[in-house]
């Protein structure tokens, strides 16, 4: 069957539709790197937008499971130039694992002129359909999908220490593997859990997790996570950073077509080391009016946006990349290592 990805801005893509023959709506966005489909997929950061591959062929090494960042697909759809058919020697076929969960995928489609697009005139609305049908009225691009994403009640991993907090806005499956594989002991809570409920359960320390849409459809918690980190050892990641720089008078403004890509060059400012990062972001904070209380701890060597940040006085740290999915063997592992030192010294205090 021959597919149509139409754009919000009157262009279109032809290709060939596998799977469902559900048609998609959803934010289009692209993704540079060249292999970690299956952590994409399943990112729910990327909950309800169109993705669209840039490396020419995806598939080529199967779904493995143990890889998935959540129980299921979180993108919309997926348009990839070619899709692997051939046999694995483990694992579900990447076209198998979109049409058991209903995601459509499409490929044959000039990748890089839609990647060309997107670069041009920034994320817009698309629509993945079969080809000669109508096209739906134009919906405006969701902003609030925490509610979609977050966990539905409180449970927590591992018996070790510290007891850390991982506030839930849609967390990657390997941001609370991290924790756990560093001995700790995590509470996932969702974002809407009270200051009640939080503090019973005596944490150490606070993680504020990765997920999708504006941090500023998030504005009515924001004076009660400050609440929260003006008393923990804190650290923010992704939307978690966004949040926490919200909470202390930051704005945030959102990028012509985001950071989605596993080889973006980051510098620490304070060692000026430069180290490759993954990231997925739309929005980033904004420099220009950053609050005194607020310092840069990293910046991205491509367009000088902000990665990373600390507050002067309190234990507070966050990074606007993911240190969890280092694209090498070590890279930002320090992110955490100053984490626990923050709590480590917290205690010592206390």
């Amino acid at each position: 069957m021959k597919g149509t990805l139409s754009l919000s801005n009157g262009q279109s893509f032809s290709g060939v539709w596998k799977g469902t023959t559900t048609d998609v709506q959803g934010e289009i966005v692209f993704y540079t790197g060249m292999t970690g489909y299956e952590e994409v997929l399943t990112d729910p950061s990327y909950h309800g937008q169109i993705i669209v591959f840039s490396y020419p062929l995806m598939g080529q090494y199967g779904i493995q499971h143990a890889h998935l960042e959540s129980a299921e697909i979180q993108v919309a759809g997926i348009v990839v130039t070619e899709v692997y058919e051939g046999e694995l020697e483990k694992g579900i076929s990447l076209l198998d694992f979109a049409s058991s969960q209903g995601v459509p995928l499409m490929t044959g489609v000039d990748t890089r002129s839609v990647i060309k697009v997107i670069r041009e005139d920034g994320t817009m609305q698309a629509v993945m359909s079969l080809e000669g049908k109508p096209l739906p009225a134009w919906e405006p691009i969701k902003t609030f999908l925490v509610p979609s994403v977050t966990a539905a009640s409180i449970k927590t991993y591992g018996e070790g220490a510290p007891h850390i907090g991982l506030i839930d806005f849609g967390y990657k499956k390997s941001i609370l593997e991290a924790m756990l594989n560093r001995g700790c002991k995590v509470t996932v809570f969702p974002y809407t859990v009270s200051t009640e409920v939080l503090d019973s359960y005596k944490l150490d320390g606070l993680l504020f997790s990765n997920g999708p849409g504006d941090p500023f459809s998030l504005q009515e918690y924001v004076p009660v996570y400050r609440g929260w980190v003006e008393r923990y050892p804190s650290l923010g990641i992704c939307l978690g950073h966004q949040l926490l720089a919200l909470a202390f008078g930051a704005t945030t403004t959102k990028l012509a077509f985001g950071h989605r890509g596993a080889n973006h060059p980051v510098m620490n400012l304070k060692s000026q080391r430069v180290s490759m990062s993954s990231q997925n972001h739309s929005y980033v904070v904004e420099l220009n009016d950053l609050p005194a209380t607020l310092g840069v701890l990293y910046s991205n060597v491509n367009d000088l946006s902000i990665e990373g940040l600390y507050h002067k006085e309190l234990p507070i740290m966050t990074v606007q990349f993911h240190p969890e999915a280092s694209p090498g063997p070590a890279e930002h592992h320090e992110v955490f290592e100053q984490f626990f030192q923050s709590i480590d010294q917290e205690k010592k205090v206390s």
